[in-house]
């Protein structure tokens, strides 16, 4: 295995955008893995393509270590789960206080999968965009529930996987500062113009944060994120 290549989780969404440009800053070669499992905001698919496409166009650099893409298919994962990402279902937040956007056990089977897959590859780092500061109290994001994979993910395929989560520790802000750092303001408009985080997938309506509806939970930390580091420049 490799120790300078990475798998990075990229859903087509801005953290996981951010993360592929951290890792092809930092990683001799570089390949990417989204997920379909029936998302209601499919469309984030297909921004993939386009911000591969655009990084490559801008970023010769970083084209060089761009490796293959991988999409799974997972749609078992609408099968088991009844929310809001999967059903079209108004957003609302749970009894267990939790929104109905969390989708249970998704993000350990992604990384699971992911290290599958890094495993086959030869693929050392798996780099995913989850975070512990602006989020909207997922549990599978938290930094504790990474560490203890990271471990069993180890111990069950006597591997030496190290998972990378640039963005643990901060907010989105911080998000937009990081992607300017990394590339730029190209990679902000690349990120602004080709990327989708939207829950209701909507790629018509433009904003000056990028597309979306503006109204969902994912639009409005977008949107102030962007807010508060445009003013802090």
């Amino acid at each position: 295995m490799q120790t300078s290549t990475a798998l990075v989780l990229f859903s087509g969404g801005q953290d996981s955008a951010t993360c592929l440009a951290w890792a092809l800053e930092r990683f001799a070669r570089v390949e990417t893995i989204g997920f379909d499992y029936r998302q209601r905001h499919r469309a984030e698919l297909d921004a993939r393509h386009r911000f591969r496409a655009g990084l490559t166009q801008h970023f010769p650099a970083w084209a060089e270590k761009l490796g293959q893409d991988h999409v799974l298919d997972l749609a078992v994962l609408s099968e088991v789960s009844e929310t809001a990402l999967t059903r079209d279902v108004e957003i609302a937040t749970t009894a267990s206080g939790l929104p109905n956007t969390f989708v249970p056990g998704r993000n350990i089977v992604f990384l699971t999968f992911a290290a599958a897959v890094a495993y086959r590859r030869g693929l050392k780092h798996i780099v995913t965009g989850v975070c512990e500061t602006d989020f909207s109290g997922y549990p599978d994001c938290r930094d504790d529930t990474v560490k203890a994979l990271q471990v069993a993910l180890n111990l069950g395929m006597e591997s030496r996987f190290v998972l990378d989560t640039p963005l643990m520790w901060i907010d989105k802000a911080e998000t937009w500062a990081l992607a300017e750092r990394l590339g730029g303001m190209t990679l902000v408009d690349l990120i602004r113009e080709r990327t989708l985080t939207c829950y209701n997938g909507d790629t018509a309506t433009m904003h000056e944060w990028g597309t979306g509806c503006g109204t969902c939970p994912a639009c409005k930390l977008r949107a102030d994120g962007f807010a508060k580091w445009r003013g802090a420049r």
